[in-house]
């Protein structure tokens, strides 16, 4: 399988020659490697999309795996006669999950706004969030399959997310832990990031929300990122009885708490969100990760026939299965590119009014934006059964 791509660092200037050089290696390299394509595919004059994502740097996965779903979905569309019958391109840019690298990315994307149809991207809500504006203001698609900060989408009418806002999501979480599980002790630990402060005020203020005033959060603890020692915090966590444990962050805190909270206190639950649910918590926790939960809008091992034939080729091609997140990503391609073949055209006006009608049956379920770019989604409750995701019963 060809997938086509180029690579376009945050490290290069905001010119635009640079980005159509970008544009023609990608050509260059769908030319040499292209096997059993449409052999009617237009070339001459692709339909450029940019990814914009960490792709170096301790978030690169998710970057990487965006790129990665962006580049299947692009080619699905150029073995089948390519998108207005002109080949699809993805162009990769690393924002290294900055918001100073993001502006310098945004800028450089929507001074050569002609010859790009649309963002896929970014990864965390903060840096989203300061790219939306500069896309906003220019007139650019961004579709993020990330973020899920209540107010991203209301930057404007071109900022789209195919992702549900954390709210729901916490609220999904809290409903394992309390209904599911049947724990009214509820602890939480968090990262020290805009995203982790956010949900944690999140899961607070649900579970004080409650009719069951028997439910409470019995502490709260705050992390540093990427730290390998939280000990203390689930000392405190635990002297404070938590029954269940919500963790806001991703698989890299998932995995060492799951590890260190089993030296202390086997029979406590950790309930985690999707950005957690990857191969990577799996490979990283290991045994301890078992009985961790999640709320996932996509689950790799659905027995519906579209999603096994998905997850069986980004596995076959990328060698490991697909996130939530990289499937969102995927979908959001996919969106983007039925937006522009209803719309008859790349004129980002017309492409942005097509989008919000555009009901799309992709891998994490149907999709359709509503008046304010979000959407609305099933949650699949999933736990980790002897290494490996399970439905909970």
């Amino acid at each position: 399988m060809a997938l086509t791509t180029a690579c376009s660092g945050g490290s290069q200037s905001s010119s635009t020659p640079e980005t159509t050089a970008a544009q023609k290696d990608a050509a260059a390299d769908t030319s040499a490697a292209a096997e059993g394509g449409s052999s009617d595919l237009d070339t001459s004059n692709p339909i450029t999309i940019a990814v914009a994502a960490p792709m170096t740097g301790d978030n690169s996965e998710y970057g990487i795996g965006f790129a990665n779903a962006a580049k299947l979905m692009a080619q699905k569309w150029n073995d089948n006669g390519g998108c207005l019958g002109r080949e699809v391109q993805i162009v990769e840019y690393d924002d290294k999950n900055t918001s100073e690298e993001a502006t310098t990315i945004a800028q450089k994307i929507v001074s050569d706004k002609d010859n790009i149809a649309g963002v896929i991207g970014h990864f965390a809500s903060g840096v989203c969030m300061t790219a939306a504006p500069i896309y906003q203001e220019n007139g650019v698609i961004e579709i993020s399959p990330s973020s899920s900060h209540p107010d991203y989408s209301s930057i404007g009418d071109y900022i789209f997310r195919n992702n549900t806002v954390i709210s729901k999501e916490g609220g999904a979480s809290v409903d394992i832990a309390v209904n599911d599980l049947g724990k009214k002790n509820i602890g939480i630990i968090s990262i020290m990031t805009d995203w982790g402060t956010n949900t944690s005020k999140i899961i607070n203020d649900i579970i004080d929300g409650m009719s069951d005033k028997g439910v409470k959060v019995v502490a709260h603890e705050e992390v540093m990122e990427g730290s390998d020692d939280y000990s203390a915090a689930i000392a405190k966590l635990n002297e404070a009885g938590a029954e269940a444990v919500i963790c806001c962050g991703m698989y890299n805190l998932v995995a060492p708490v799951a590890k260190q909270y089993k030296q202390v206190n086997p029979d406590v639950t950790i309930i985690a969100f999707s950005n957690a649910y990857s191969q990577q918590l799996l490979e990283l926790g290991g045994s301890a990760v078992n009985g961790v939960c999640f709320p996932v809008i996509f689950f790799a091992d659905s027995d519906d026939p579209e999603i096994q034939a998905y997850v069986k080729q980004y596995t076959d091609v990328y060698g490991s299965a697909p996130s939530a997140l990289t499937s969102q990503a995927y979908d959001s391609v996919g969106m983007l590119l039925t937006a522009i073949e209803d719309a008859g055209t790349t004129e980002s006006a017309k492409v942005k009014d097509a989008l919000y009608n555009v009901d799309y049956p992709g891998v994490t379920g149907q999709t359709k934006f509503d008046s304010n770019g979000d959407v609305d989604k099933e949650f699949v409750k999933v736990t980790i059964e002897d290494g490996k995701f399970v439905k909970m019963k």
